[in-house]
């Protein structure tokens, strides 16, 4: 037993080492991961009016981008209320134009989100001597995300595709079986707003997202308008779980709550995708950081384990599985529960295999109960990978063997794009299970946090997944943001959530490259036009008493 525990600690230093984690065993106290909130004081005078500014700031930028996506946004085909318009249809006419507004307010609300990091976690290498409030933050947020949430989808067209596969079952057909093609017909409203890729396409979904479409297009049939609104709706409920759960998570970790909510909150991802763009990637993730939230009272917060442990343990394992319901990545949470369970009676194999089966049994009727309640069944399981059809740049198994096989072209060997694609995403998936193993062994060890660990993993898969949507990345950095908030992970997080904010198009459609370059060249030229005449009366650059680093260590190495 001693070499297996002295070979297990091995494992678990490797992959610390080599995933650059300086951590700590959890041996920590509720009270000392809940000091963060209190330890630094508040913005001063000066600071809340530059706060004023960055507030209005990005409510500026979402108010444009809410006005250009009556232009360049996801606008349906058929039932377009601004069709025909003599002044909101304008929009849709210049496109160039529009364009290039939308560009500029995507570009403010980056900046602005970029300034706000400021007062919520410092510079980029240091904490704040002063922090904003939650409050403050909490009012800043939903500035930001009135206007886009109101505003025409952006950035995709899945809602039309949610909205096509949710009439599929509506009508009593499988929409695992059929697309909108077949299931609704080519001279169908909906099948004509969903994408030429997807019209043959079932649906990838799980059944509680269908289910819950199902009852939308029951109540609002083929009118487009309505249906968009409630998917929306359903996002925005995602949104509310994610702040709701995600400062109670990042204190469990030793992390300012408002450091974490303006990384995983506030980040433009979430407010262009989640919000702007209608995924329910934003209901799958409120309810795993919800059902984790609930699980992690049970087996961090109760002494002795009683009755009230186990109906947190039930309801939150219920949480986790409804999400799951949404998109199955979110079931891999399960697994670092049971790890942190397991170690809570023990750490003993037994004591994994009881707590797996435990909460393995909880998802399996859980499941049961949706798929047969909701009359979907189990043809989900066979429509998982539906979304490889598409070959993502954002993917690294797919953009070596996609880049690899332009290469073969241009040697004269042939185009073996395929055949490379076939292994190269096999390996990915080969390591992203070794990078999640690893860090289930880390978590029943002790030496990371369930939260991290789950979020290194979501990370590790994502950025091997055979498709990559920039939405995708959320699933990693929300978790992450409650956990790991070093400048190590900081860093690339904000460089990789902004780059990928601005890069991409309003309506997830190509424009012609004149018209690219020429809103670029404005962006630019608005930009530094803004930057010149705020720098006196914005945080551009590091200010003493906002960015000035804090030496405080703080639980399992991370810097609150």
């Amino acid at each position: 037993m001693a070499v297996v525990d002295g070979a297990r600690r091995t494992v678990i230093e490797i992959g610390r080492r080599a995933l650059g984690l300086d951590v700590r065993p959890s041996d920590h106290t509720v009270e000392v991961l809940h000091s963060v909130d209190g330890e630094v004081p508040g913005l001063d005078r000066r600071e809340t009016l530059q706060l004023t500014r960055i507030r209005l700031l990005g409510a500026t930028g979402a108010v444009i981008m809410a006005v250009a996506a009556l232009g360049v946004g996801a606008q349906p085909v058929h039932q377009n209320p601004t069709s025909g318009l003599r002044v909101l249809g304008f929009f849709a006419r210049a496109h160039t134009s529009t364009l290039a507004m939308c560009m500029i307010g995507t570009v403010l609300v980056v900046m602005a989100w970029l300034l706000l990091g400021r007062f919520a976690v410092g510079g980029w290498g240091g904490n704040p001597v002063h922090r904003l409030t939650r409050s403050q933050l909490d009012r800043t947020l939903l500035l930001w995300i009135i206007p886009l949430s109101i505003a025409p989808p952006m950035f995709s067209n899945d809602v039309y595709s949610y909205l096509a596969q949710s009439e599929i079952a509506a009508r009593g057909l499988d929409p695992y079986e059929v697309g909108p093609a077949d299931g609704l017909g080519l001279n169908n409203v909906l099948t004509n707003n969903v994408p030429n890729i997807w019209r043959e396409t079932p649906a990838p979904y799980g059944p509680l997202f269908l289910w819950m479409g199902k009852g939308i297009a029951i109540v609002t049939g083929d009118n487009i308008i309505a249906g968009v609104w409630l998917h929306r709706l359903l996002a925005l409920a995602g949104v509310a779980l994610i702040v709701w759960a995600l400062p109670r998570l990042s204190r469990r970790c030793g992390v300012a709550p408002v450091s974490a909510l303006w990384l995983g909150a506030a980040n433009p991802l979430v407010l262009f995708h989640l919000v702007g763009g209608v995924h329910n990637d934003a209901l799958m993730l409120g309810l795993m950081l919800a059902g984790l939230e609930f699980c992690l009272r049970a087996v961090e917060d109760t002494h002795p384990f009683d009755r009230n442990a186990w109906a947190l343990l039930i309801f939150g394992t219920v949480v986790i599985t409804m999400s799951s319901s949404i998109k199955v990545t979110s079931l891999i949470a399960l697994g670092f529960v049971t790890m942190a369970l397991a170690r809570r009676w023990g750490g003993g194999f037994k004591q994994v295999l009881v707590a797996g089966s435990l909460l393995g049994a909880i998802a399996l009727a859980t499941t049961l109960f949706i798929s047969y309640a909701s009359g979907l069944g189990f043809g989900w399981i066979h429509t998982l990978g539906v979304a490889g059809a598409v070959r993502s740049w954002m993917s690294l198994p797919t953009a070596i063997g996609v880049v690899t096989g332009f290469g073969g072209v241009l040697l004269g060997l042939g185009d073996h794009t395929t055949a490379l694609l076939s292994i190269t995403r096999p390996i990915a998936g080969t390591i992203a299970g070794f990078i999640t193993v690893r860090m289930l062994v880390a978590t029943w060890t002790g030496r990371l946090h369930p939260v991290g660990a789950l979020g290194v993993s979501l990370g590790a898969i994502v950025l091997l997944f055979p498709v990559v949507q920039p939405w995708y990345l959320l699933w990693a950095i929300v978790p992450l943001a409650a956990w790991a908030n070093r400048p190590a992970f900081r860093v690339p997080a904000v460089a990789f959530s902004a780059v990928v904010s601005v890069i991409l198009m309003p309506r997830g459609a190509d424009f012609y490259v004149f018209q690219i370059v020429e809103s670029a060249v404005a962006v630019v030229i608005v930009s530094l036009l803004l930057i010149f005449l705020t720098r006196n009366v914005l945080p551009w650059r590091n200010q003493p008493g906002v960015s000035a680093p804090s030496q405080r260590p703080t639980p399992y190495g991370v810097s609150s």
